[in-house]
């Protein structure tokens, strides 16, 4: 299996870049079955009655029960009743347990994580925003806003950088990290890429005039405070309601100008840009009920609130392309990226030209081309497609600094999915997004967090104590995040825990992340996903054994739920097939499987409803599960060939385009196998009465089909089968491979001394297939 989408011949074109190709459409339409509802949900979870707390805990005694009690009534008494049935009915037996046990057990997870998510959203208590004002006021911390961006579309990543410098903190920097190749030769990749360098600029100077005038009016207050006498709170009061609606009108404004295209658009343009605006309009209205009354806040309140408006407006914007460097790594994945801009800050570096490129060294003499790189307190990560609300840096940074949080590493809000989505695939797979939120809300309650890596506060000094230094061609690479799998935020979760840090996610709705359009782009999300948590597991193993030498207290819950997180997906994957595909003894099927099962789906749907979606997305998600059965077993194999090979999997970015991205064949092929399969073991089945799997056969039938032709399309599968066969009877013409010169027919004056003195002898990286000295020498003519 290959791990690019779509390799076409030429004659077919670039799916990303022509619109006229067979598999795009010129515009994404609203689908049948869409999503309708824009509007986003609540920032803080509502409050769960007691009544839904006391079903989730006799959901949790209903699976455990339901499972010991199929054990006892049917597998071993079938055991007994059975003691010559032969190897087959033992192996089945056996078998089916395991698979049973398995999916139960994945089941309860979901219900202890679940429960665990109730309590947190039933003891949350916003912190109040005076209070945070306050805090904030002689703040002298920063945070560095890390964007790691590859091949994206400019305007999604203006989006992501304008909700980053739109945050309220008090010394905000936002670093773009340009992963693209820095000299492109194709027009239109240079372009996009120019477009997207741009955008740090064009920030900064939009940004220059509100902040400008929000420091003048702060500076005015201040000198006019250090003589109280001269002060008068009516006067202060008009001045401070003027620099609000200032700022308000400023926003809006720019809500204004915004082109809105699709639901994402809407979402910035209404939550991030509009609902600062309203956070705005809702202090002027105290301001004005406190004019309409005669009264005014006192001076130090009143600095807070004009602090308030310098926080918003100023934000210092850049770029950093890592590859320019010789000397930093360009491995191809997001955590290097990562790592290559943290190993440098709090330096400055000289730019050296060494044989054409350029290598940073530690300065020693100050010059004034150095890169001089700013040291923060705290890092914020933040993929290219995603938004923040307006106080998430506030609120988390405010989190971190409060008691009992000192060694809390890294927090985050697990992102939630944009509304409105235009394609029914989209709309289900934002679904699951929105159910996962609330399981990592409920890991931590259990002390279970990991870091899921679309947004995150992280305290820099918690990444020292894990990075890794090594010497890469004579250059120092600092390893912060690991890339040894392309699940890097898991394996850093590990790291962290093993040092005594924690992690904690946030109980509020701050965050939102792009969701996959189409089944091509979700192909490769839920591969990679499932990519990495095995060969993981084993350090979790030594994280435990640290951490009990150290006679820490392990929650036993803990450990079920990380290793449930990690390697669910291999055995619900190969469970599945296993149901799927052998004709199990129907003495082995019991009510009771599915009594243990039913809690699972009804606290599901609860779920889904509370989140805005519907009841019966249940169904959907199961459906959608089937089809993403060979996607999910892709993934188990990649992290099975890695653990053998040893060699990295590489980092296969999802696609962010607006067109329909190509899967392969075999994704599409298979669930139509799912589909032909059931079908047949309906019919065998009911030839042998063996009406429990006939029903399970036809429930995998009937939703399989419909989610083909709902989340796939009949016609952008034949479409897909056409180019996957395609690409593979197209053969690549090979390319004449020239002869090693071993004779440099060039002048001494042509010689490139520079890089002689610098590299040396590169043929030694070459493989010359043997030959004589004489044949080896260089030759000046």
């Amino acid at each position: 299996m290959t791990d690019q989408l779509v390799e076409s011949p030429d004659i077919l074109g670039d799916a990303k870049e022509h619109p006229d190709s067979s598999i795009q459409a010129a515009a994404r339409r609203r689908q049948w079955g869409s999503e309708r509802r824009s509007e986003p949900l609540a920032i803080v979870h509502p409050t769960p009655s007691p009544r839904k707390i006391m079903l989730g805990r006799l959901a949790i005694l209903v699976t455990v029960s339901a499972w010991i009690f199929y054990v006892i009534s049917t597998i071993i008494k079938q055991l007994v009743d059975n003691p010559n049935s032969g190897f087959r009915f033992t192996f089945e037996t056996f078998s089916y347990l395991t698979v049973v046990t398995f999916l139960t057990f994945s089941a309860l997870m979901y219900l202890l994580a679940r429960q665990g998510a109730l309590h947190r959203f039933k003891e949350h208590r916003r912190v109040p925003r005076g209070e945070l004002d306050g805090h904030f006021a002689d703040c002298n911390e920063a945070i560095t806003v890390l964007v790691p961006s590859y091949a994206e579309e400019p305007h999604v990543v203006r989006a992501t950088l304008w909700s980053a410098a739109l945050q309220e903190f008090p010394d905000l920097r936002v670093v773009l990290l340009l992963d693209d190749p820095p000299f492109p030769t194709d027009p239109d990749v240079l372009q996009r890429l120019e477009d997207t360098r741009a955008l740090a600029g064009q920030i900064s100077s939009a940004l220059a005039v509100p902040a400008a005038r929000a420091n003048a009016a702060l500076a005015a207050f201040e000198a006019r405070q250090g003589q109280p006498e001269d002060l008068d709170a009516a006067v202060e009061l008009s001045a401070l309601i003027a620099e609000y609606e200032a700022a308000v009108d400023w926003l809006e404004a720019m809500a204004e100008a915004e082109a809105v295209e699709d639901h994402v658009d809407e979402f910035f343009v209404d939550l991030v840009i509009m609902g600062l605006a309203r956070e705005l309009r809702l202090v002027l209205l105290a301001l004005n009920a406190a004019q309409a009354q005669n009264t005014a806040p006192n001076p130090e309140r009143m600095k807070q609130l004009y602090l308030r408006l310098t926080w918003v407006f100023n934000a210092t914007t850049g770029t950093f392309e890592r590859k320019r460097y010789a000397s930093l790594s360009h491995e191809a994945n997001k955590a290097m990226n990562l790592n290559a801009y943290i190993s440098l800050m709090g330096k400055r570096w000289n730019r050296e030209e060494t044989a054409g490129n350029v290598v940073l060294r530690p300065a020693v003499q100050p010059r004034e081309d150095d890169l001089v790189v700013p040291d923060s307190t705290y890092l914020l990560t933040l993929d290219a497609d995603s938004l923040l609300l307006r106080d998430y840096c506030l609120r988390l940074v405010y989190f971190l600094e409060s008691a009992g949080n000192e060694r809390v590493a890294v927090t985050q809000t697990p992102y939630s999915s944009f509304r409105g989505a235009p394609t029914r695939i989209e709309r289900i797979a934002g679904a699951t997004t929105d159910i996962q939120h609330i399981l990592h809300q409920g890991m931590t309650y259990y002390g279970a967090t990991f870091w899921v890596g679309a947004n995150a506060i992280i305290r820099k000094r918690a990444l020292e104590d894990i990075v890794e230094v090594e010497s890469v061609g004579g250059f120092e690479v600092r390893t912060y995040i690991q890339d040894r799998t392309v699940i890097e935020d898991t394996e850093s979760s590990i790291d962290l825990g093993t040092h005594g840090w924690t992690l904690s996610n946030y109980p509020e709705r701050l965050s939102y992340s792009a969701t996959p359009p189409d089944f091509g782009s979700l192909v490769v999300q839920r591969r990679r996903w499932a990519n990495g948590g095995l060969l993981i597991l084993p350090k979790l193993w030594n994280q435990l054994s640290h951490r009990r030498s150290k006679r820490e207290r392990i929650l036993f819950r803990e450990v079920l739920l990380r290793v449930n997180y990690m390697a669910s997906i291999t055995w619900a994957s190969i469970g599945l097939l296993f149901l799927l595909a052998y004709p199990y003894d129907s003495r082995l099927l019991s009510p009771a499987v599915f009594v243990a099962a039913l809690p699972y789906f009804l606290c599901m749907g609860s779920d889904l409803r509370d989140c805005g979606h519907r009841f019966s997305d249940i169904f959907r998600i199961y459906g959608f599960n089937l089809i993403l059965l060979p996607v999910n077993l892709a993934g188990v194999l990649k992290s099975l060939q890695q653990g053998l090979t040893g060699d990295k999997i590489p980092f296969v970015r999802t696609p962010k385009v607006k067109n329909r991205t190509a899967a392969p064949a075999i994704y599409v092929l298979i669930p139509y196998a799912i589909v032909v399969f059931s079908v047949l073991t309906l019919w065998r089945d009911t030839q042998q009465g063996n009406w429990g799997n006939v029903a399970f056969a036809t429930l995998n039938a009937v939703l399989a089909a419909g989610c083909i032709r709902a989340y796939i399309g009949l016609r952008n599968s034949a479409v897909d089968v056409f180019l996957g066969a395609l690409n593979w009877l197209y053969v690549k013409p090979k390319s004449k491979v020239e002869a090693v010169s071993v004779v440099v027919p060039k002048t001494a004056e042509e010689v490139d001394w520079e890089s002689i003195l610098y590299h040396g002898d590169r043929r030694l990286n070459r493989d010359l297939r043997g030959g004589t000295d004489r044949r080896r020498r260089i030759s000046l003519r």
